[in-house]
Order: structure tokens, then C-alpha cells, then sequence
């Protein structure tokens, strides 16, 4: 504990700490420091630090002096307020906020109003002179007070306060008289006792103690554990606690709160934007109780306060140098700020904002680069609806998060998680979004929400996953008991497919067709400057012309990997494979293949002119044949079929004989079996007519003034004795095309590291090889010993029990497969040292494994597609946070 300081004032000229404190004060404490350096109107108050936290919820109890320190701060903030705590004439009520290192949108715990009990309130009435507000502010503090420290449910207190409306003939809360709240409170405090057994503690100390003792808590809620996991914030941080005086928004109606951003979230434009409401308190905005007013029409309300607001805003994304997601209250006509923080966005914002801050002259190039993450980039690839679809609009609720989604609805956030255990697609369908909902919101394609604004929990949160999201959908009812929502003539059952827009705010019956939307401008921008960073070259896994296309639009440096197996599936082309397959002799198996070179030949013609000037790394046939043949259960039904029918002797001879070969070709463990340059050896007449295909083609386009990069990839290679007779088959038939075409080309020929066996004596096969190209997905299974086809049956329960932290075939194993991948670079490299080498697997498009192939000294990275802007964006990353 550094110098034993538990508690960090601020505010009033007599801040202690700053900006750069967040490890230990937590984000929300530091800008609260940094806000009271600046001179801008902050509540005073003081900070306890993640270190206390950390050691409270190890060891059980507070370090000791903790809680003389929290009476001190007490006392200073009692004189600067002029107020006294636990008073019953002029009390001093406090607000209870947790804050982690890096903001968690409403995962943790909050308490407002802290330090009313039966007496104070009377007192607090009599001081202010508005009674109303006084038990307002009471009611809500029991509320608050039940559910985050003794954990009672909070529908509970909802369900009272709904029936109380009703009975009233009521529609907001703040339509009730004073005696009606002063109900509600006894009714609260009755809940309180039923559920707690013990009544509501009416000293102020001891309730702050156990607001305290409630907010560390809550780090270990599973909301905040579930978040963490998902955004890999590590769980030792702990949070801060910071109390500040209260000031209040509820006070009459030239009293406010609302929540605001210093530039559009949703879209990155420049512009300020936000919600605000008159005589409320925060969490009514942000769980979008009442539907807020856009913060422009304060300019009208409240035109001084406006304005004040206005020079804030553009102070802090001043100072900050970023775009600031910011808090207030208006108490009688009198700002205060309650928080800053670095605001979330959606991808498209995050890659404007970025940009245009370049262009404003508030941050450079690097900065921005590293203010967009390569995840977020997926994200902006996210489907949108199709402009040609003809759809159905049910209802419009508020554009919340861009993008579009279709799925099955569900009403609760633990069916989402169930269905997408099982590859179900859903749309969450609430009334509005709570904490505990993160999960399912992560589970969904998209949230739709009955109430809530463009601030609401349901819009940062999807804002922040890259999720659709409508809220505030007003048309909207839902009947929980019956699983059905009800809107205008429609009626929509749980497990209805609809389809939302959360672009526009639409709500669509059915199922619409969705497109991916291009490389914006300000995202070739980004990756423009990205290029000019970068070391590690990006290529594609590609096996079409149409994928190589769609990857040299996204800046694809070459193909390193198309699988040529992809090639065989064609309904003219099975034909001619099976027959391949089923010949019992040589000679009959190089008539069938001679049948499938001219269509080899096409498709690599393509591929190439596609890919013209980058090289193209083609991986010979790999799997093994019985893929390539019918099911033997659904051969055997033929065959039984047609010994119960008129056929004739010479057909059932047919389906038995294919029958039979299935069986003999049938492996125990397949994907360790007959497969990769085994099939090159038993079969060199298979690799051989790829080999002719290839270069036919090369030759060809070369011929037409074309610069064509061939680069054969033997698959499975254990031993060099292995490359070295494929090798040989391969460059024959490479020199005698070449010499009988006229046409000279350089060409490679190399292999694929996805043996244990391979990456030991990768020393050895490098003297054959010209190149490496890692295959992390097979080295992953069998470094693991894990099959990708079996993992998802108990993976999930090694993630969920934190035995692994992440899914091994989603992103790289660096203390294991990463270790082999460095023992094969520098065995490789020592025995040829300008040896090119990359990564094929699926883990060449994941930030993390792309960061760590660039530290390792890969050549390049190879990912499908839509995932080579990633990849571009991820290998800036690693260049720049090494020089950080």
C-alpha cells in the first residue's frame, strides 16, 4: 500500500490526485481529480483506492487506519460543504460509485442519496423547503440501498411503485404527491424488513460502511466478471470507490441530470450530442425510466446552463484529446459534472473520430491508428440490410447501434446464451436492458428494447459489442407470461424470426437479406497510415477468383492458402474425383485425373490473373479420399433398395464396389491418417496433375505479359525424406511444362508446418523447403492432442472454468503452439536464412496471434477475406506498442 493512502480527496481547490492515477484511483476517480485541476464544477468528495479494494476482497477485512481515514475525509468534506453527516437538521447525503481502472458501463454498483433515514428526511424538507423532493430522494435511496447492499430484488420496489401509479392514476413517478411517497417509503422499508429480516439501518455511518463493503462487491458480481471476460480486462484490478456530496437534479424544475457525448457516438460525427431530463436523478436517463429530451433543447430551458455546459464539453475532448462520455446534474439552475470518460462508440465512429481528430490537429497519425481496434473493424464489416429487400416495418423505435440482425426472439437473456450454445440465432426482445443482461446481450445478433434512450444501458452496451440495437420502441408490449410482444396488429411468439436496423430504428417482421458493406473512406485511411506502419505482410486463404478479388479489395498481399480440395466438390468435378478414387489401378486413376486437368487448370488461371503480381501459395490435395465419397450407411440403404427392386446385377455391382472401397478406405483417426503428401507418395500421380495444372497456367498468363508468383505448399510433412520425394515429382513436371512451353518462371516450393515432429527438425526440412507456412489449426490438434471436430463437446467447460482462458483454435496458444512456431523460425532460419516464412491457420485474422506473429519475425499472415483489414490494422498495432 503506497504510503498506507486509502483515500484521495478532491474537489474545491483541494484535489490530491490526477489524470494519471487511474491504476489507482480507477477512471472515474482520476477524471474526477483531473476535472476539479481543470476548475470545472465537481461535487467534492474522495476516492478509496483499487488497493483497497484488492486487499478487502483477499483478505475479508480493510487494511488498518481504513476507516479512521474514511472519518477524516468525512470531516473535510462536512467543512466544505458546510453540511454534517448523519445530521438531522442539515445532513450531508452522499453518492457511492464504484470505478475500475477502465470504464464498465453499469456492471458495478452505484448508491445515491446515502445517509436519509426516517428523521433526516424531515430535516432535509424542512431545509430545502420542498418536501416533495425530500421523500423523492428517500424513496429512491431505499430502492437503491435494498437492491445493491442487502440484494433485494428490484422489480420488488418496481412492482410497489407501478401499483402505486395505477391506484393514483399516475403515469410518471414524479406525478405523485408528497403522501404518496411518504407511503412508498413505509411500504419500502416493510419490503426491506420481509426480505432482509432485519430493519433498515438508520445510521448514516453504518450505511455507508455497507455501501462501501457493497460496491468492492460488486467486482465479483457475475455481470462485471462476465464483462471483463469478454473485453479481457483482468480481475486482480479491483475498483475504486468514490463518495461525493450529492447534488440533486430532483429538485423542481429548474433541477436536471442527463448523460452526453462530445461527438455522435453512433456515427462519429462532430457535433454535441446527448439526452437530458427536468427534476430526475441519474439513473433515471440511464435505465430510460422516462424518455429523455435531446440535450439541444436545453439550449431553450436552460440557455446559461447550456452554454456553460458547451465551454465544458469542448474543454475536456480539448484536454483529453479524445471523445468524452460525460455526466451532469443541474441542481437549482447550478452545473456540476459528475463524471468524464473516454466515451464508447461504435466502429464507424471510432474510425471517424480517429480521422477527423487527425485532421483537427488534436492527435497524430500513430494515436489514431492505435484509438481504433483491429476487433472493431470486424465489427464495421457486420451485415446491413440489403436496399433492393422488400420488408414488412412492424414498428420504429431510436437508431441505437448500427448495423442490422436477424434471429429468433427471445425475452430473456438466459434463453439468448442457451441458444447460441446450440448455433441458434436470436433477437433480445426486453423492456429495457439491465447489467444483468451483458451475456445474453453478448449472445444475441441484436437487442431491442421497449423504453430507453440513445444513452440507455441496452445502447452503450450494444454500442460497445458492434451489436444492432433499437430501443425505446414505445409500440412495443410485452407479455412476459404468454412469451409474446404486441405491436400495432402484429403479434410476435418467442422463437418468431424478425429483423431489426439499427441504423434506422426499424423493426421487421420476418427474416430481410442482409449485405456487407465496403471499405469506407475513412477506413482506407486508417489503413492506408496502417500500411505505412506495418512489417508483416498480409495475404488470404483463398480458393475461388471471387474470394482472391474480394481480398485484393481489402489489401490482400497474395494468397497463402488456397486449398485446392475446394476445387473437387463441383457437381462436374465429383464425378470424375470418385472415379479417381475408385480405380484399381494406376493407369485407370490417370484417366480420371486426366479428366480433371482442364478444370484444375481454370481454376488456378483465375486465381492467378486475380492475384497478378503477388505470390499465390497452393496447397496440394490434403484431406483424405473418403471425404470425397457418399456416406457408407446412406450406400448400403442404396444397395438394400435395389436388391428389393428390378435392378439390374451390373448396378447393384456398381453401389456394392462403392460400398466396399468406402471400407477400405475407412481410418480410425482420419485427420492422423492417410492424408497430405501421404496421398503424394502412395498416389505421386495426383500431385502430379496438380503440378501440370499449376504451371500450365502460370505458363499460359505468362505468355500474355502477365507476372505470375507460384508457390507449392506439400501439406503434412513429419520428415524432410517426405518433401524431398514429393519435391522431386513437382519440379519435374514444373521444368518439363516450362521447357515444352517456352516459358521460363520462378516458382517455390515449400511446406506446411502442422506437425509436432515437422517443428523439431524444421532444421532438416528446410534444406527442401524454400518456405514455411505454419498451419496453426492442425498444429494446434495435435500439439494439444485436441480434435477441432470433438473440442466443442468440452472446450466450453475449460473456458468457463478458466483452465483456458481463450478457445485455442480461435486464438493462438503462445506458451505452446507459439513456442513450436519460434523453435521452427530460428531451426529454419539456421539452416536458410532468407526462408519466408507465415501462418495460414484461421488464427492469421486474430489481433492477438497477428501481434504475435510480427514479434516472433514472421513474413506474413494469411486470413480469409473480410479478416485481412484486421490483420492489417493488427500488425500496426504490434509495431507501435513495441515502441510504447
Amino acid at each position: 500500500m503506497a504510503d498506507n493512502k486509502f483515500v484521495y480527496i478532491f474537489g474545491n481547490n483541494e484535489t490530491e490526485g490526477k489524470n494519471s492515477m487511474k491504476d489507482l484511483l480507477g477512471g472515474k476517480g482520476a477524471n474526477l481529480a483531473e476535472m476539479s485541476n481543470l476548475g470545472i464544477p465537481v461535487p467534492v468528495g474522495f476516492t478509496i483506492t483499487t488497493e483497497v479494494c484488492t486487499l478487502y476482497l483477499k483478505n475479508g477485512q480493510y487494511p488498518p487506519g481504513f476507516e479512521e481515514h474514511i472519518d477524516n475525509a468525512i470531516k473535510q468534506l462536512e467543512s466544505t460543504t458546510k453540511k454534517n453527516f448523519g445530521d438531522l437538521k442539515n445532513p450531508l447525503l452522499l453518492s457511492v460509485r464504484s470505478g475500475a481502472r477502465v470504464s464498465m458501463p453499469g456492471m458495478m454498483d452505484t448508491v445515491l442519496n446515502l445517509g436519509l433515514n426516517d428523521d433526516s428526511v424531515v430535516g432535509l424538507a424542512a431545509k430545502t423547503g420542498n418536501e416533495r423532493f425530500a421523500y423523492d430522494s428517500y424513496r429512491r435511496f431505499l430502492t437503491m440501498f435494498a437492491n445493491v447492499v442487502l440484494d433485494i430484488d428490484h422489480e420488488k420496489f418496481e412492482s410497489t411503485l407501478s401499483a402505486m401509479k395505477k391506484d393514483k392514476n399516475v403515469k410518471q413517478d414524479n406525478d405523485l404527491e408528497v403522501e404518496d411517497l411518504k407511503e412508498l417509503v413505509e411500504k419500502f422499508k416493510t419490503i426491506i424488513k420481509d426480505e432482509a429480516g432485519k430493519e433498515f439501518p438508520q445510521n448514516a455511518r453504518e450505511q455507508l460502511q455497507m455501501a462501501i463493503d457493497a460496491v468492492f462487491g460488486s467486482w465479483n458480481n457475475q455481470r462485471a466478471k462476465t464483462y471483463r471476460k469478454l473485453n479481457g480486462i483482468p480481475g486482480e484490478w479491483g475498483t475504486a470507490v468514490n463518495v461525493q456530496s450529492m447534488v440533486y437534479g430532483n429538485m423542481g424544475e429548474t433541477s436536471g441530470t442527463g448523460v452526453a457525448f462530445t461527438r455522435d457516438p453512433a456515427t462519429g460525427e462532430k457535433r454535441f450530442f446527448g439526452e437530458y431530463l427536468i427534476n430526475a436523478q441519474g439513473e433515471d436517463v440511464v435505465a430510460g425510466i422516462r424518455t429523455p429530451q435531446p440535450i439541444k433543447a436545453l439550449k431553450n430551458t436552460m440557455p446559461k446552463v447550456y452554454d456553460q455546459l458547451v465551454d465544458i464539453y469542448m474543454k475536456l475532448e480539448d484536454h483529453f484529446k479524445d471523445m468524452q462520455d460525460i455526466e451532469f446534474t443541474i441542481e437549482k439552475g447550478k452545473l456540476f459534472m459528475l463524471q468524464t470518460r473516454t466515451g464508447k462508440r461504435t466502429a464507424a465512429a471510432a474510425i471517424k473520430i480517429a480521422t477527423e481528430m487527425v485532421e483537427e490537429g488534436l492527435i497524430d497519425k500513430h494515436t489514431a491508428l492505435l484509438r481504433v481496434e483491429p476487433e472493431q473493424i470486424d465489427r464495421l464489416l457486420h451485415p446491413n440490410i440489403d436496399p433492393t429487400s422488400a420488408y414488412e416495418v412492424m414498428a420504429t423505435g431510436l437508431p441505437a447501434s448500427p448495423g442490422a440482425a436477424v434471429g429468433e426472439v427471445v425475452f430473456t437473456a438466459e434463453h439468448a446464451e442457451e441458444m447460441a450454445k446450440n448455433g441458434e440465432k436470436t433477437i433480445l426482445v426486453r423492456a429495457e436492458t439491465s447489467p444483468e443482461d451483458i451475456g445474453g446481450m453478448n449472445a444475441s445478433e441484436g437487442i431491442l428494447t421497449v423504453r430507453g434512450g440513445m444513452t440507455s444501458h441496452a445502447a452503450v452496451v450494444a454500442r460497445g459489442m458492434g451489436k444492432p440495437c433499437v430501443a425505446g420502441c414505445g409500440e412495443i408490449t410485452i407479455d412476459i407470461k404468454e412469451k409474446v410482444f404486441n405491436v400495432g396488429d402484429y403479434t410476435v411468439k418467442e422463437g418468431d424470426i424478425i429483423s431489426i436496423d439499427g441504423s434506422t430504428g426499424n423493426v421487421i417482421l420476418g427474416k430481410v437479406d442482409l449485405i456487407l458493406p465496403g471499405v469506407t473512406d475513412e477506413l482506407e485511411t486508417i489503413l492506408t497510415w496502417a500500411d505505412e506502419v506495418r512489417t508483416l505482410k498480409v495475404r488470404t486463404n483463398a480458393d475461388t477468383p471471387h474470394d482472391a478479388e474480394v481480398a485484393r479489395d481489402f489489401g490482400a498481399e497474395g494468397i497463402g492458402l488456397c486449398r485446392t480440395e475446394h476445387m473437387f466438390f463441383g457437381e462436374d468435378r465429383i464425378p470424375a474425383v470418385r472415379e479417381m478414387i475408385m480405380a484399381e489401378d494406376i493407369e485407370s486413376r490417370k484417366l480420371a485425373l486426366k479428366k480433371l486437368l482442364p478444370m484444375q487448370r481454370e481454376d488456378f488461371i483465375g486465381i492467378f490473373k486475380a492475384m497478378e503480381g503477388f505470390p499465390v501459395t497452393i496447397r496440394l490435395l490434403d484431406p483424405p479420399l473418403h471425404e470425397f465419397l457418399p456416406n457408407h450407411e446412406e450406400v448400403m440403404e442404396k444397395l438394400w433398395e435395389l436388391e428389393s427392386s428390378d435392378a439390374s446385377q451390373e448396378e447393384m455391382d456398381r453401389v456394392k464396389k462403392i460400398g466396399e472401397r468406402i471400407e477400405y478406405l475407412k481410418e480410425i483417426n482420419p485427420m492422423l491418417g492417410h492424408r497430405g503428401c501421404r496421398l503424394g507418395i502412395t498416389y505421386p500421380e495426383i500431385y502430379e496433375m496438380q503440378a501440370q495444372a499449376i504451371i500450365e497456367a502460370a505458363c499460359e498468363l505468362s505468355k500474355d505479359g502477365m507476372k505470375i508468383v507460384p508457390e507449392i505448399m506439400i501439406p503434412l510433412v513429419s520428415h524432410v525424406k517426405e518433401l524431398e520425394f514429393v519435391k522431386k515429382h513437382i519440379t519435374s513436371i514444373f521444368e518439363s511444362v516450362m521447357e515444352e512451353m517456352g516459358i521460363k518462371l520462378d516458382y517455390m516450393v515449400g511446406t506446411m508446418i502442422e506437425l509436432p515432429r515437422a517443428v523439431l527438425t524444421a532444421d532438416q526440412i528446410a534444406k527442401e523447403a524454400e518456405f514455411f507456412s505454419f498451419g496453426t489449426n492442425d498444429l494446434t490438434q495435435t500439439t494439444f492432442g485436441f480434435s477441432r471436430d470433438d473440442a466443442g463437446k468440452f472446450l466450453p467447460f475449460y473456458l468457463e472454468s478458466g483452465i483456458l482462458e481463450d478457445d485455442p483454435f480461435a486464438v493462438l496458444d503462445q506458451d505452446g503452439v507459439g513456442q513450436l512456431v519460434k523453435i521452427g523460425i530460428e531451426k529454419g532460419r539456421a539452416t536458410r536464412p532468407d526462408i519466408k516464412i507465415g501462418i495460414c491457420g484461421e488464427h492469421g485474422g486474430e489481433p492477438k496471434s497477428v501481434k504475435f506473429g510480427h514479434n516472433v519475425g514472421l513474413d506474413y499472415v494469411s486470413c480469409s477475406p473480410f479478416r485481412v483489414p484486421i490483420a492489417r490494422l493488427a500488425a500496426a498495432h504490434a509495431v507501435l506498442e513495441n515502441k510504447q
